[in-house]
């Protein structure tokens, strides 16, 4: 089952360039993640592992995850990952319910820009690193 957070989000403007918001197709890497994390049963001890294992399934990286109590409606934790798109990378948010039973993909909007703003300069810092390409955060 394809979130509808997913499906029904057009990307930001600032996001991938040539991305057809209007286009309701989603690109086969968000599919492919979606598809790995829709049996998800672990629980909140197996929450990181199941999304960095998807995300890396898709070629993509997972930064980092936080508690996410109060700051998304109905979810525990979240974790951010970038997956690739085109020649650039589109981030999203990976979102364990408060049952702690399904994850569910988030496409960043007004109401988590502050999270996608602290995303961005967690990449920064990476980038910023001795010895890391800027490609590899």
């Amino acid at each position: 089952m394809l979130s509808q957070d997913v499906a029904a989000k057009t990307l930001p403007t600032a996001a991938i360039a040539g991305a057809d918001a209007a286009d309701p197709i989603l690109p086969l890497e968000l599919l492919e993640l979606e598809l790995s994390l829709e049996g998800f049963s672990g629980g909140e001890p197996a929450f990181c592992e199941a999304v960095r294992n998807a995300a890396s399934a898709v070629k993509g990286d997972f930064l980092f995850d936080l508690p996410a109590t109060g700051l998304i409606h109905d979810c525990r934790r979240l974790a951010v990952i970038r997956i690739p798109e085109g020649d650039a990378m589109r981030t999203l948010f990976a979102a364990l319910d408060e049952d702690g039973a399904e994850i569910r993909l988030l496409q960043p909007d007004e109401d988590t820009e502050h999270l996608l703003r602290f995303a961005d300069a967690f990449i920064d810092l990476l980038q910023r690193f001795p010895g890391r390409s800027k490609e590899a955060a």
